[in-house]
This record gives structure tokens, C-alpha cells and sequence, in this order.
């Protein structure tokens, strides 16, 4: 189907999962090996940053992985949102975070002028979200209207 090819209910699983243990990982090593190193108040801010909407939006993946599993597969275009989502997520995690990082460990400041561009990516799959509810509300309704006519 369509959908797949944005991305499966168990794609988006995997995509929590990858996202959640990588952002547990930033956060130790954010706690435990950045300080040691002498990594300036202001960039252990950057990398805190970056963990917390890292693990953020591990939760988020999944409760979209949730929501697109037990969608009907009928729903090809709530399941094609949820999917877009996803990937809006991911991007959005890789880009903010990644670029949060990156200038913690010494990269060069002008990144942060890309980090919105991950913040961006964030909103959009909120948005996408938000749609894919009101799609299930709208299929709901239209569900209701069609027993109350059989």
C-alpha cells in the first residue's frame, strides 16, 4: 500500500526504539563524559537540549507507531499522515539534536543557525499529527453516519 512507502507501523516502532536508546545513550554520556571534560555550562545546556527532545519525541514515535498499528488499513490516508509524521519527527530529531551536539563537541557555531530547521521539521509532524486525529474523527463520523443509514 501507499503508506509504506512513507513508513509501517513497525518501521515507526523501530524509529522509537533507535531514536529512545540513542537519546538515553546522549544523555549519560551528557551527564557522565561531557562534564569530566571541561565542555563549557553553555554547551552542556546544547547537548541537555538535545537529549531532552531527543527522548521527547522517542515517546511520541511511539505512540504514533501505536496509533498506526491499530488503524484500519482502510484509512490509507490517516495512516499515510501517521507515517509522514514519523518522518517528520525523525528529521526533526537528527537536524535539532544532531546540530545540538554537534556544536557541543566543538563544531562550528553557525549550526546553530540549522537547529531551527529540525524545531521546523518538530512542528510540522505535530501538525501531521494533529491532522491524522482529525481524519480519525472524521472517519468516525462518517462510520456513525453510515450505520444510522443501514
Amino acid at each position: 500500500m501507499f503508506y509504506d512507502a512513507w513508513m509501517s507501523p513497525r518501521q515507526i516502532l523501530i524509529g522509537a526504539g533507535v531514536v529512545g536508546l540513542t537519546g538515553v545513550l546522549a544523555g549519560a554520556f551528557g551527564a557522565h563524559g561531557l562534564a569530566s571534560r571541561g565542555v563549557s555550562a553553555e554547551a552542556l545546556g546544547w547537548w541537555e537540549t538535545g537529549a531532552r527532545y531527543q527522548l521527547g519525541h522517542a515517546a511520541v514515535l511511539l505512540g504514533c507507531g501505536v496509533w498506526a498499528a491499530r488503524t484500519d488499513r482502510g484509512a490509507g490516508a490517516q495512516r499515510r499522515l501517521l507515517g509522514v509524521a514519523a518522518w517528520a519527527f525523525l528529521l526533526g530529531v537528527a537536524v535539532f539534536a544532531g546540530t545540538l551536539y554537534a556544536m557541543t563537541l566543538g563544531a562550528p557555531r553557525w549550526l546553530g543557525a540549522v537547529t531551527p530547521v529540525g524545531g521546523l521539521s518538530l512542528m510540522v509532524g505535530w501538525g501531521l499529527l494533529a491532522a491524522a486525529g482529525w481524519w480519525e474523527r472524521k472517519a468516525e463520523r462518517g462510520a456513525t453516519d453510515n450505520d444510522a443509514g443501514s
